[in-house]
């Protein structure tokens, strides 16, 4: 974490980044991997020094993708928000781009201010793989009743407790519901999308709930379970977490 110095006028400004996972260690800067966020930070000491703060909008896990991905800078620098991203997008690496960046208010905060994400998460739904999608999407060479599954998943939206659709890890579970506002299934061809918003979400919910719908795909769980893993508060009574490949940090609302 970078530190601002004392003096000057502080400025806070709002990036819009959007960057392939495939070669990072998720967004969160860790001391032996490499990830967006360092990559990010790397870039801002080499156009604006050391004097900044930065805040991202939501954790994402290694291999997840960003199409829209937030952050707050604090800076006394007096550079235009303009020259700016011209200027990241000269030292990021090609699989990072700064898509906007404007000033914003000073008590804005990529994460807190956020009202809703939405996730996307991409299936390839053939029997032959494709080159091109490898880490793109989720390779499935088994039947998908699309519609099947979009009305199954209606059943997660709503204010609800989602304990069984959640990776516990060593912080404090606090309070474990999450209010989803639209869940869809659709098809292009051989690609099945889910998209799923919410007001947050808890480590490893959407791959969680992906994972539960390719379960019932697969006559391992009825199309009506959901309802009922919702009410175990339990994870092991919902799917697998499904790979990390085929999701997408897709929009963030303010």
């Amino acid at each position: 974490m970078r530190h601002l110095s004392e003096g000057g006028d502080l400025r806070n400004l709002l990036l819009t980044i959007t960057y392939d996972g495939k070669g990072f260690h998720g967004w969160q800067i860790q001391p032996n991997a490499y990830t967006v966020q360092e990559a990010l930070q790397t870039a801002l000491a080499q156009v604006i020094g050391e004097d900044f703060e930065l805040k991202g909008c939501s954790r994402t896990d290694s291999g997840v993708h960003a199409n829209m991905y937030c952050v707050s800078v604090k800076t006394a620098h007096p550079i235009p928000p303009e020259r700016l991203r011209a200027a990241l997008n000269r030292w990021l690496p090609l699989t990072v781009a700064v898509k906007d960046c404007r000033e914003v208010a000073a008590d804005f905060h990529a994460r807190y201010s956020c009202k809703s994400k939405e996730y996307i998460y991409k299936i390839w739904n053939s029997e032959v793989r494709s080159p091109f999608l490898e880490g793109y999407a989720l390779h499935y060479r088994y039947p998908l009743d699309e519609q099947k599954l979009h009305q199954a998943a209606q059943a997660y939206v709503g204010s609800h407790d989602f304990t069984s659709f959640c990776t516990l890890d060593n912080r404090e579970p606090g309070d474990l519901t999450r209010n989803v506002k639209a869940f869809s299934v659709t098809r292009e061809g051989d690609m099945v999308v889910m998209k799923v918003e919410a007001d947050g979400f808890l480590y490893n919910m959407v791959r969680i709930m992906v994972g539960t719908l390719l379960y019932m795909a697969q006559g391992k769980l009825g199309y009506d379970a959901i309802p009922q893993i919702l009410e175990k508060r339990d994870r092991s009574f919902a799917g697998p977490t499904a790979p990390a490949c085929g999701l997408y940090l897709n929009q963030v609302h303010y």
